[in-house]
């Protein structure tokens, strides 16, 4: 497939389209929570990869690793976007949360209190150890697919890899011992209680 892919042989690029698609899709809109935007990231990546097509080389027998390393500098570039959005739109009234199904995506977690801790968490971690993450435990790409992806040594997959599994467990408990927020216009009455309670007894 490579070199009718570099050829520009519109059934090869077909033939890709059909077999990573979904692949693009799901890592994008695990990242993002938002399908809309994760349909972007599919048609940006495989414009991209068209574009640059002839880079693609006969290294490895699936030109997936040469794939998603374009969907990852696709998806910084969206989220950069998306957060130069999300600031411009900062001053509008709080809206109602719109659910998606990320969730389904990643094995739907036990509840929407941990998915929401989850997501919240994985976007604290550093760039390069939440790609690594989402490439090997999300994408189930091995070492060195995911190093082929991002440029980078295996050795470096690997650290970024245990490092992020570490700090993602951290950092999601930290998100579930948070106080949730209270809607707009309420204030707690129950100064004097222990400030970690259940939700049944914020929520009688």
């Amino acid at each position: 497939m490579h070199a009718r892919v570099r050829a520009g042989d519109p059934d090869a690029f077909r033939e890709l389209f059909t077999s990573y698609a979904q692949l693009v899709y799901g890592y994008a809109a695990r990242a993002t929570g938002d399908p809309g935007l994760a349909e972007d990231v599919v048609s940006l990546t495989f414009l991209e990869a068209w574009r640059l097509r002839a880079r693609l080389r006969d290294e490895g027998e699936s030109p997936r690793p040469w794939l998603m390393g374009i969907a990852v500098n696709v998806l910084r570039n969206t989220a950069r976007a998306k957060r130069r959005h999300e600031r411009a739109m900062a001053r509008l009234p709080a809206r109602e949360p719109l659910p998606d199904f990320a969730d389904e995506l990643i094995g739907r977690l036990a509840d929407a209190e941990q998915l929401a801790a989850v997501k919240t968490a994985l976007g604290r971690l550093r760039d390069g150890e939440r790609e690594v993450f989402m490439l090997c435990v999300w994408s189930g790409f091995g070492y060195e697919e995911a190093a082929a992806a991002l440029g980078v040594r295996v050795g470096t997959v690997r650290s970024r890899l245990f490092r992020a599994r570490a700090r993602l467990r951290r950092l999601t408990d930290e998100e579930l011992r948070r106080e949730p927020p209270l809607p707009r216009g309420q204030v707690r009455d129950d100064c004097r209680m222990p400030a970690v309670r259940s939700h049944v007894e914020r929520h009688p």
